[in-house]
């Protein structure tokens, strides 16, 4: 009897085989089910050029679900491999999904590997569902406190538990289902509720549907009546909080599916007393901060256990601050904080209150020394999301103008005749640099310069594309809105560029609402200085423009976030980061694969670090400002408070350099280096400015502004920018660590796997021998003979000139053949010659026309005597298109 292969070992032996222990094949069938070939990830998205492809995606061969929680995963092989030939790998996509069960099969027996014991067993059958869940269960604690319900039920039960409770159906929430990264959120977060934890925090990159996984988690935690079941006298109630307008009204149409056509539970916190009769609130904090004629704020009129769940958009900027009261007045209610950005020394105090209560773990398990931290629930970082193919890919293009590159010295400015005012107030500094312009010296001419460069590039790629320029202030917005509506006006749109530098009013709402839609062509180009930077979805971005300076990483992941989204409706996979001044330094692991963390600072952890905090300007105590201490990567010791003397005081420190930051309330945060010695106290005096801007600037205009470099390539693995020229350096040096002499290279580029291990370890250095092709002008050129020049001088070849060459020298090769494998020969030379060795080393070329009139890759292989003559031609083809002498 004949062995059978996957598929049908798939078909035949292991799809009976679980059918028989309780499992459906769809949802409809059973409630505990299983899928087949599931798809995880739609895979990495690759930029080549201005072209894109997909990588491979993620794909299970089994996906099995308990009342819809996932639970398991199996893998299967062939019936005559060893059943455990799949167990690593479905080790590794249980651990992906973060499920406690992987299988491997091969039809006959069934290797086990459980999370929750660590350990394999193997059996015949595959168990049943119940048994599964049952294991499962018992390793998820649970609070034991709760009492019966009034019908008594359990709080468990198969109709209370919110973690088997289904999703919101699809067809009522956008045709939308969580993603596996969506899942494992979600049911972390309600894990953490149901066991009694209180604070909770998700990080998750911007893009990946953090206000959709918000809306999940309610609609579990309320339609199973878990939220109600805590109280039996009031309804569950849940308060979404954030601290922008958009944002509110975006989470509040998020949650429609709550509504049905006779009631609506949401309630949007505008009036004044609110009402209590509602059962979903969504609020801005400065409407809750806002007082009435007697004083009382608008949050002080709920009880404070009126909430049972506050989630907390955008924690990291606004929950920890002005509005921390809030907070503090709902203190019984669980507090769900969402983030899109990882642990900074800028929202430290946020990790600090949402993670108190998870799991410290180690840094890195494999180096105990690295320390200990108490993570989030769950991360999903940008990186990440890049990877997986659920973000959009990006590119940096990298500008700096003269004046940017060298500084602006005053005193030069004025002997060349520029025309500099003054204002009184305001004291003159020998030279100003990048950071400084347009907050403390108005510069129009670089202004321009850059709107005249700017406006060059935007038409260059598509004057179309959606567009966010990020200025330095309102003032800035509006001329570099002005500037580029001049430059494009022969399009004929009175709102090509417009400034969006506030939410309130008419014509702002509408800009907004217009530039959000892809259906709306205009406006293309919506300048601002912070609106934009959080929270507005603009799925059809394609340019991200800094002409404002940053020094906050937290500021800049969620500013290239508003890129990040893939726009099925306009086709956008990739976005492009036009810097201008130098914002992409900010770019680091969490944009990037995690690299092992640094040492942690070794010795005796026995320095002291003593000080006092001060207003810079008037020498004032600052009392209650927060001082954090960075000892290593990821650990973070503080805050510390300053006293009623605005003194502080932090022991039990490590010897070496350590970074300090000091923030407080209405004043600018300060991070410094400080030196410490062991058995020793070291003593600071701080100052913070006050957080205003200058009411005055200094205004130059008529210097020389020019472009004075360009950057255009990113090294994603390292996060490296480079020109063409240290590009084209870079190709050589790496093509060279692989082959030495352009024969060597020969060697490689005419065995097809070898030039596959070859080109592939290329593009994971983000090598790609189309771009190099683009810029330099030259696409019909041999990849070989471009990366031959780059490296070794050798002149560029272009296909034709090869395809030509062949068809010439090679006749005996050619008339060798017979007439109709002739024939196939000269069609693959033509293929050559529009697309390259690579396509034609692919056995899928046989697919395709002409040759799947020419009987596919069967009828073909017998037009050659066989497979194997098939197969060792297209070799000496390949071998003939690169002879060594012509190398």
């Amino acid at each position: 009897m004949t062995p059978l292969n996957e598929a049908d070992t798939r078909a035949k032996l292991i799809d009976p085989k679980i059918k028989l222990s309780g499992w459906g094949e769809s949802q409809i069938e059973r409630e505990h089910f299983f899928r087949k070939g599931v798809t995880l990830t739609p895979g990495r998205i690759y930029l080549i050029g201005r072209e894109t492809r997909r990588g491979q995606p993620k794909k299970v061969d089994y996906l099995l679900r308990y009342k819809g929680l996932p639970i398991a995963v199996l893998e299967a092989k062939e019936e005559t491999k060893s059943p455990d030939a799949g167990i690593e790998q479905a080790k590794d996509y249980a651990t992906f999904l973060d499920i406690p069960f992987a299988y491997s099969s091969n039809g006959h027996h069934f290797i086990e590997f459980d999370f929750i014991t660590h350990r394999n067993r193997k059996s015949e059958q595959f168990p049943h569902p119940e048994s599964l869940w049952l294991r499962w269960k018992k390793a998820i604690p649970r609070i034991e406190s709760i009492p019966l319900a009034a019908d008594g039920q359990e709080p468990f039960g198969p109709e209370r538990d919110p973690l088997l409770h289904p999703y919101c159906p699809p067809e009522r929430c956008g045709n939308l289902t969580p993603h596996y990264f969506q899942e494992i959120a979600i049911r972390r977060t309600i894990e953490r509720i149901t066991v009694g934890q209180k604070r909770v925090l998700l990080a998750m990159a911007t893009g990946t549907g953090k206000t959709f996984v918000a809306f999940q988690i309610a609609w579990k935690l309320i339609r199973s009546g878990w939220l109600t079941h805590l109280h039996s006298e009031k309804p569950g109630r849940i308060l979404f909080l954030t601290d922008r307008i958009v944002l509110r009204d975006q989470a509040y149409n998020k949650f429609s599916a709550f509504a049905d056509g006779t009631s609506d539970p949401r309630y949007i916190i505008e009036e004044d007393p609110p009402k209590l009769t509602r059962d979903i609130y969504f609020g801005i904090y400065q409407s809750l901060w806002s007082e009435d004629a007697k004083g009382k704020r608008t949050y002080e009129k709920f009880p404070p256990d009126f909430f049972d769940l506050i989630i907390i958009d955008e924690c990291h900027r606004s929950g920890f601050g002005t509005w921390r009261e809030i907070l503090d007045h709902f203190y019984v209610a669980i507090h769900l904080g969402m983030t899109a950005t990882p642990k900074q020394d800028e929202n430290i105090d946020t990790y600090m209150y949402l993670c108190a209560e998870e799991p410290e773990i180690a840094i890195d398990p494999e180096d105990p020394n690295k320390g200990d931290w108490h993570p989030p629930a769950y991360q999903y970082s940008f990186g990440q999301g890049i990877e997986d193919g659920f973000l959009a890919t990006y590119r940096v293009h990298r500008v700096r103008t003269t004046v940017d590159a060298k500084g602006l010295h005053l005193k030069d400015a004025i002997e060349e005749g520029a025309e500099v005012i003054v204002p009184p107030e305001v004291s003159v500094k020998e030279i100003y640099y990048t950071p400084e312009f347009e907050r403390e010296i108005t510069l129009p001419d670089r202004t321009e310069t850059i709107v005249k460069h700017l406006t060059g590039l935007l038409k260059k790629f598509d004057p179309m594309s959606k567009t966010m320029v990020f200025c330095v202030d309102m003032d800035h917005a509006r001329l570099v809105a002005r500037l580029l509506q001049n430059e494009f006006s022969y399009l004929g749109s009175d709102s090509y560029a417009v400034p969006i530098i506030s939410e309130e009013g008419e014509r702002g709402r509408e800009w907004l609402e217009a530039f959000a839609d892809s259906d709306k062509r205009f406006p293309v180009v919506a300048t601002t200085a912070e609106l934009l930077s959080t929270g507005v979805d603009v799925p059809s971005c394609k340019n991200i423009v800094f002409i404002k300076t940053l020094s906050s990483p937290l500021l800049f992941k969620q500013i290239i976030g508003r890129g990040s989204r893939v726009d099925p409706a306009t086709g956008k996979l990739w976005f492009r980061i036009i810097d201008y001044t130098g914002a992409s330094r900010l770019f680091d692991t969490w944009d990037h694969p995690p690299r092992p963390p640094a040492e942690s600072p070794q010795g005796h952890q026995t320095a002291t670090i003593q000080g006092s905090v001060r207003n810079a300007e008037d020498q004032g105590l600052i009392v209650g400002a927060s001082v954090f201490v960075r000892t290593g990567p990821n650990i973070v010791l503080g805050p510390f408070y300053t006293d009623s003397n605005g003194q502080f005081v932090i022991k039990g420190l490590p010897e070496g350099r350590l970074d300090l930051t000091v923030q407080a309330t209405g004043f600018r945060s300060r991070s410094l280096k400080v030196d410490t010695v062991a058995d020793e106290t070291t003593f600071l005096e701080i100052e913070l400015y006050e957080a205003k801007r200058a009411k005055s600037k200094i205004y130059v205009r008529g210097i020389e502004v020019t472009i004075a470099d360009e950057v255009i390539f990113l090294i994603e693995s390292t996060g490296e920018q480079l020109n063409l020229e240290e590009y084209k350096s870079f190709t050589r040096n790496q093509v060279l660590r692989v082959s030495p002499t352009v024969r060597d290279l020969r060697k490689i580029w005419i065995d097809p796997q070898r030039r596959k291990d070859f080109l592939d370890r290329l593009r994971s250095s983000s090598i790609h021998p189309e771009l190099i092709a683009e810029v330099m002008g030259r696409t019909e050129a041999d990849a070989f003979d471009l990366l031959a020049h780059l490296t070794f001088g050798s002149p560029i070849r272009s296909r034709s000139e090869r395809a030509v060459a062949f068809r010439n020298r090679e006749q005996t090769f050619i008339e060798r053949q017979g007439e109709e494998a002739r024939r196939v020969i000269l069609e693959l030379l033509e293929k050559y010659r529009v697309v390259g060795v690579e396509e034609i080393s692919d056995a899928r070329i046989f697919s395709i026309q002409p040759f799947r009139d020419l009987g596919g890759a069967i009828g073909i292989s017998q037009k050659f005597g066989g497979i194997d003559k098939l197969q060792s031609s297209m070799k000496e083809m390949q071998e003939r298109l690169y002879p060594e002498e012509a190398a």
